[in-house]
């Protein structure tokens, strides 16, 4: 053979082969090795795969996009993979735990078509021991390219049918649904998170983390003739069908699985919250968590109104009541929806001024002075630009006068008449909001909002959101409230997303509408407290409900961030026990915090009456306890007589065992605070 044909021929072969080593599947496992991620081409196209314990979870499921140039996802090949590994802990200012372990197996495969524009992008997987993430990055030749992504093209494909709790994405405005559980292939559009009882021992959430300037996601549920249930991307979109408008190089919201054996795996997982960018704010000290009141539920009840008039709420006199209570029982904020005009007669709302029969600047002066502040309320009705021109003036009045904490509203259907809260439009305009109050030191709790990604480690002044549907409903629905499962089912979906401003602890079960009341005993409200996490979280009930009431003791005791969370139990629905260990303070605050020492338990149940054996083997060992247990009395019935609640003491220790006795819809709440070492 001819010696240039001969190494025409060997180039050619070693070519080949070279092309298709870096055409082969890449593969990354978790740190444990339990989890296992395969990427690699089909037929040009991307896709990927994953194995829990060598079960599949996800069948092969293809990634790319259908941009305004073409797809991108298409006869593809891989150019070029990176590793990385990341082993760390780092340390919340508040949150459900104090400090966070991020370890994580990463691998990225870079990708571009082989043929027309050429274009690239890039795939980041994170594999952790409670699950992955994966982000696209799509390269452009400029920072000045524009370009639209018409749909992300991203597939979920479960391995097999399972059961599934979400709400629709349609009919279900500001995430304010029901959450029904039924075979994943029976679903339409949803929601995220989505959950899934997978197996016996494997349990699924699909989420996203780290939402910024792109749309929220959605999945659609496709069965395929193999008995697999593939998950189509339907991301929120613009009114003209656009979903999101990218210039120059554009990373996505990564999209996230968590795996877990236990249902309780999924409320202890911090997956999320490690995909997030780590704080922008730097002096976090003037950011408290704390527990406030309001005049909120007299509203609901219809025995005040948001517009001034006759019976208008937040009036300085009764402002000044609440104030009075709040300092007497420790509660450091007081909320006063309606305080501002534009509330119920069409005139234009005004952030930077108040209502004549509420002196806003005297409120503030008299709340600081006993202790307390004031909680401004700056509802919109939708009305998004309308804030983003007044809020920097009146973020900026507001800390002046005190305030350190704002509730946001965006009741209306669509934001200025036009787009939806959840597109790359409603994103865009919370990041606006969040960031000029975080320069004006003021702490959002957000209503309407986006399903919350994380964000709150990258901008911890945004305490809590809504994105649920509430306590408010027992006041008015006329079907009837909330159902007994729905607080036991929230920890398992809608709190997988963040911190949940449910509002708990009504006391008083009294009816406006008929058959509308919190379906819940007395005891569970008050273990939805430590249930339902929110470091800025409400009592929400009128403050003479709370007079004399011997609950309100748990109340004003019980703390809203915490060193650690454990899931002693819980089935999705049916019950749940949420234990959480104190953080508290030291010093002025600026030197972070420290372990409190004691432990609040909450355990509630759906309309099944339960006996819990709750076991201790949480506390340290050697340590004698207090233990203080509010639980359903002999005769509770969430519908008939919700009142009866015993308090009773126990010394325990870690191989205590309390047995719990909860009622249909009932609950208990458990204060459990050091006394001795047993070891003298």
């Amino acid at each position: 053979m001819n010696r240039n044909i001969l190494r025409l021929v060997v180039c050619f072969s070693l070519m080949t082969v070279f092309t298709a080593l870096g055409n082969a599947a890449k593969h990354v496992t978790s740190p444990d090795g339990r989890i296992s991620l395969t990427v690699g081409l089909k037929s040009g196209k991307p896709y990927y795969t994953v194995n829990y314990n060598q079960t599949p979870i996800i069948a092969p499921s293809h990634l790319g996009f259908q941009l305004d140039k073409g797809t991108l996802g298409e006869n593809m090949r891989i150019t070029d993979e990176h590793t990385n590994s990341k082993d760390e802990t780092w340390q919340q200012p508040w949150g459900e735990d104090e400090t966070i372990r991020n370890h994580y197996n990463e691998l990225t495969v870079d990708l571009q078509e082989r043929t027309g524009a050429k274009m690239r992008m890039s795939v980041i997987f994170r594999v952790f021991n409670d699950g992955i993430g994966f982000r696209y990055v799509i390269h452009t030749n400029n920072n000045n390219e524009k370009y639209c992504i018409l749909e992300e093209l991203t597939e979920m494909t479960l391995a097999h049918d399972a059961k599934a709790w979400s709400i629709p994405t349609n009919r279900t405005e500001y995430f304010e649904g029901i959450y029904t559980s039924d075979l994943l292939s029976k679903k339409d559009t949803v929601c995220t998170p989505l959950t899934i009882e997978y197996d016996k021992d494997i349990y699924l959430a699909l989420h996203e983390a780290a939402l910024e300037d792109y749309a929220s996601i959605n999945l659609t549920p496709r069965n395929n003739s193999d008995g697999s249930v593939r998950l189509l991307t339907a991301l929120t979109p613009w009114q003209n069908g656009v979903k999101v408008y990218c210039e120059g190089t554009k990373k996505t919201p990564w999209r996230t699985i968590i795996i877990g054996t236990r249902a309780g795996d999924l409320i202890t997982s911090r997956l999320m919250l490690n995909l997030n960018e780590p704080s922008k704010i730097e002096d976090t000290s003037w950011i408290e968590p704390g527990r406030y009141i309001g005049i909120w539920w007299s509203i609901h009840k219809k025995q005040n109104t948001w517009e001034m008039g006759p019976t208008h709420g937040a009036t300085t006199q009764n402002v000044k009541r609440y104030i009075d209570f709040a300092a007497r029982h420790g509660f450091s904020g007081v909320l006063a929806e309606g305080w501002n005009p534009g509330w119920g007669k069409g005139e234009q709302i005004s952030y930077l001024k108040a209502y004549p029969d509420f002196d806003i600047e005297e409120v503030c002066r008299y709340a600081l002075s006993k202790g307390v502040r004031f909680i401004g309320h700056t509802e919109t009705w939708g009305n998004a630009r309308l804030l983003e021109e007044q809020m920097d003036e009146a973020f900026a009045w507001y800390n002046r006068l005190g305030i350190r904490a704002v509730k946001t509203g965006y009741v209306g259907h669509y934001f200025d008449g036009k787009e939806l809260a959840k597109s790359q439009y409603g994103i865009r305009h919370y990041r606006k909001v969040i960031e000029c109050a975080a320069k004006h030191q003021i702490m959002i709790d957000n209503h309407e909002p986006a399903m919350p990604t994380g964000i709150q480690r990258t901008l911890p002044n945004l305490m809590t959101q809504e994105g649920v549907r509430g306590q408010e409903y027992n006041a008015w629905d006329v079907r009837g409230g909330n159902p007994p499962a729905h607080t036991v089912t929230l920890p398992f979906t809608r709190c997988l997303a963040g911190p949940t401003d449910f509002t708990p602890a009504i006391f008083n079960f009294s009816e406006v509408v008929k058959g509308t009341h919190p379906h819940s005993t007395l005891a569970k409200q008050l273990g939805e407290f430590v249930v339902i996490y929110s470091p800025l979280q409400m009592a929400a009930d009128a403050i003479e409900n709370y007079e004399g009431q011997p609950g309100l003791t748990f109340i004003e005791s019980c703390p809203t961030t915490w060193s650690q969370t454990l899931v002693p139990n819980g089935e999705i629905g049916k019950y749940v026990t949420v234990a959480r260990k104190e953080r508290l303070r030291v010093g002025d605050g600026t030197s972070g915090m420290r372990d409190g020492g004691r432990w609040f338990v909450g355990s509630i149940t759906n309309e099944e009456a339960r006996q819990i054996d709750l076991s201790l083997d949480f506390l340290d060992k050697g340590m004698t306890y207090h233990a203080v247990i509010y639980e359903d009395g002999p005769d509770a019935d969430y519908e008939k007589n919700p009142y009866p609640m015993t308090i009773r003491q126990e010394e325990v220790t870690s191989e205590s065992i309390l047995h719990l006795s909860l009622a249909s819809s009932g609950g208990a709440a458990i204060r459990i605070e050091g006394l001795k070492s047993i070891y003298k």
